[in-house]
């Protein structure tokens, strides 16, 4: 696919998820094969070793070969923005380091979040990652971080020169309006599913995305269009498609929309611990919203 963004934050970015054999060994050949299925089924690049990709569990070594194995697979470093997301800002700037090294073109950052972080402690902590000199995706997440980046931080931030970007996880929409007030220059990226469209007609100019990782192409479909304003083609596959969206806020996310994926055919497969198999009405109820989209010929 043709690369024809401006920015290599822009665009669809999947958060992707991370095959496992069933000894949860990392598959990086399973991997590579996604990432390239991926590119060539609309989405324009891959986020390596976000929550999603089950960063957390990885070893320091399986987590650098993903990246390596990321980098590769995509042909093109600007389509890779790896997770370099620790509890300590120096072990998070040798992550941005070791993405530079492999070729990757943006990293994407969370607030410290070892201990509820005050703005000081924020900004000296973007200020060091930025060390390793790749542009800087924010990642607001207080759900689970427990620290905010609003909207006047963000702005400091983007005034420090750290950041070029925010991946908005709050839920909370109407940050849209006043981050393109306070830092017209700072990139709103959507990031959750299930508030696609708010953010789209709100000025997003990327998604770090979940859900593609088993349905790409309806994904793009309903990105391209929700960005170009053209509501017609974009509400009625957000109302099909937001049943099963709304789990990628939810905490199940990763073995909800690994459950998808061995439905659609894709290689979903385990988590690692101290994730566990979805049962009972979780599991029956991500089933049933899977089939109900992929019985309406939506992939």
């Amino acid at each position: 696919m043709t690369d024809t963004r401006t920015r290599p934050w822009h665009g669809i970015m999947v958060a992707t998820t991370l095959p496992l054999r069933d000894d949860l060994s990392v598959d990086l050949d399973a991997y590579a094969e996604h990432v390239r299925w991926l590119l060539a089924n609309g989405c324009d690049g891959v986020v390596p070793n976000g929550s999603l990709g089950e960063y957390q569990t990885l070893t320091d070594t399986e987590r650098a070969a993903v990246v390596r194995t990321a980098v590769e697979a995509a042909g093109d470093g600007a389509r890779v923005m790896p997770g370099v997301a620790a509890y300590g800002s120096a072990e998070s700037r040798r992550w941005a380091e070791q993405a530079a090294e492999a070729g990757a073109g943006s990293v994407l950052l969370l607030p410290p979040n070892a201990y509820r972080a005050d703005e000081d402690a924020v900004r000296a902590h973007y200020a060091e990652v930025a060390r390793a000199g790749l542009p800087i995706v924010a990642y607001n997440n207080p759900i689970d971080t427990k620290v905010d980046l609003t909207p006047p931080l963000l702005a400091r931030l983007h005034a420090d020169g750290h950041i070029v970007a925010v991946k908005e996880f709050s839920g909370d929409v109407r940050r849209a309006y006043e981050i393109a007030e306070l830092a017209p220059g700072l990139d709103l990226l959507i990031g959750a599913d299930d508030v696609l469209l708010e953010l789209a007609v709100a000025g997003a100019v990327g998604w770090i995305a979940g859900y593609p990782n088993a349905l790409p192409e309806s994904a793009a479909t309903l990105y391209r269009a929700a960005v170009t304003g053209d509501l017609t083609t974009a509400l009625p596959l957000y109302k099909a498609l937001h049943p099963l969206y709304r789990w990628d806020s939810k905490t199940e996310f990763v073995q909800a929309i690994k459950l998808s994926m061995d439905l659609a055919g894709r290689p979903g497969g385990p988590t690692r611990p101290p994730r566990l198999p979805l049962t009972g009405a979780v599991e029956t109820a991500v089933r049933a919203a899977t089939e109900k989209v992929l019985a309406e010929g939506l992939r």
